[in-house]
Order: C-alpha cells, then structure tokens, then sequence
C-alpha cells in the first residue's frame, strides 16, 4: 500500500510539473514559430507551434526596415551603464554601513528599506521635473540615473547582509598588516563576494533590458528609442499588421539573457543554492 501511494505521489508531482513546464514554453515556442511563419498575422500560426514554409522574412525586414540595430545598441548602453554604475553605487553603500558606525545609521538604513515599498512610477512626476531641470530629459544618461536610483536601496540592503557575514577580524587582521580601507576591500572583502556581486550585475543589466514605462516617460527623439519603444510602435494603432516582425524582434531580445545566464550560471547557482557560504 505504501510503495501505491508513493508511486501515486510522484505521478500526481511530475504530471503538475510537466503542465507547469508546458504553460511557460509554449507561448515562447508559439513566438518562436511565428518569427517564422508566412504572413504578417499570427492568426495564420497553428495551434502547434510548428511554421508551415518558414521563412526569415521577417529578421530580414526587421533589420533593413527598422531601426532595430539601432534600439538594441541604444539598449545595450543603458543596460551596460547602468550595471556598472549601479554596482559601484552599491559596493560602497554597502560596505559603509556594514562596516562603520555612524549618526544616522539605522535611519539611512530604513529610509532605504521604506523607499522599497513604493512602486517606481508614483514619483513618475517628480522624477520628470527633476529631469528637466538638470536638462537630462531626453537623454539617455537621465534614463540611467534613474535606473540606478532605484535599484541602490534593494541592492544595498541586499549587498550588506552578505558583507555582514564576512567576520570583521579579516578586517582588522589586514589593518595590521598595513593595509587600508580601500585596499581590505578590493583585495579581501571583494573576492569573497563575487557570487552576489555578479547576481546583482545580472539583475540590474535586466531591469532596464525591456523596461517600457520609464523610456516613454523620458525619451522623445527617434534615435534616442530603446527596443521597448520600438517594438511597442510596431503593434501599435489600427493596422496592427507587423506581429510577426514583432515576434522576430522579441526573439532576438532574449539573446543577451542567454548569454549573460550561460556565462555567469556558476554564480548564479551558487548564490541561490548556499549564498552565504563562503569558499
């Protein structure tokens, strides 16, 4: 009776994963099918994610009628700027207040953590007045601090308790020895957190890869778009005849996911499964 219900169990646990694995590759086996597919419509794909006569057609037109290179490289900049600037911001935010005590410590810390609760667009209008202020609307710099921005108080919070479980006595003993500061931090402190360093360069390299609200809001010139602004033109008003261009363009989006996932897989893993073990 035991080994029936044993058995019963792991059919009713694959047979849920298996629907669940179905849900999240078809749609993008159906986008990949109609990036293929003859025609202009999805309508005219299958139910089976299978193109009948495919075709690239549509990569053809999507890179000799658009200014799709253009997006992505617009895409690529924002994304590699605000990675680097974003992760230099956090390093040293976080290793301050893991590291030295001083006034207003904990207030710091809880302004931060407070400023979390708040969804990104309810200072939509304040960021915009701020924007045209310092002259930096329509530019992608503006578009770049404001990523940064946003993503310093998780990231920081984030990054802290990781450097919180580095014991303080590496510290101290390398303040023995000679070294300073910045000199524990490069060499010491830095090195053993390159699993957390390179999840949180994954992260903010994604956050703006596709980010839509925030470059309509800042941008206008059409050599400033970002990729999201450009497919969204494609689909958008009464024609809506470009979906399977649209497919095409999306497909070719998900490229730097896969490689920046491939390449850094051994960190990521590594940070999920046992993050707080320290080699």
């Amino acid at each position: 009776m035991g080994k029936v219900l044993q058995a019963l169990r792991y059919i009713l646990v694959y047979t849920v994963l298996i629907i669940i694995a179905i849900m999240v590759i078809y749609p993008i086996a159906f986008t990949v099918a109609g990036s293929f597919s003859v025609g202009k419509s999805l309508a005219t794909t299958s139910v089976l994610p299978i193109p009948r006569d495919p075709t690239l057609e549509h990569y053809r037109r999507l890179f000799e009628e658009t200014k799709y290179p253009l997006w992505f490289a617009n895409t690529f900049k924002i994304a590699v700027a605000n990675t680097g600037l974003s992760i230099v911001l956090t390093l040293i935010s976080a290793y301050i207040f893991s590291r030295f005590n001083f006034r207003f410590k904990k207030a710091g810390l809880m302004s931060m953590l407070v400023l979390q609760m708040f969804p990104g667009f309810v200072g939509m209008v304040a960021i915009y007045i701020l924007l045209y202020r310092m002259g930096l609307l329509d530019t992608h710099l503006g578009l770049v601090l404001v990523y940064a921005a946003g993503q310093v108080p998780y990231n920081t919070w984030l990054l802290k308790g990781y450097f919180d479980t580095i014991p303080k006595s590496i510290d101290e003993a390398a303040r023995v020895d000679g070294a300073g500061h910045l000199t524990t931090f490069l060499r010491i402190i830095l090195p053993n957190t390159m699993p957390i360093v390179t999840f949180l360069g994954v992260t903010s390299f994604t956050a703006p890869w596709l980010d839509f609200i925030f470059p309509r809001l800042i941008l206008r010139s059409e050599d400033k778009k970002t990729l999201a602004l450009g497919l969204f033109e494609m689909i958008r008003g009464r024609s809506n005849d470009n979906f399977t261009m649209f497919a095409a363009g999306s497909i070719l989006v998900a490229i730097p996911f896969v490689i920046i996932f491939a390449v850094n897989q051994k960190y990521l893993v590594k940070v999920m499964s046992a993050g707080a073990v320290k080699g």
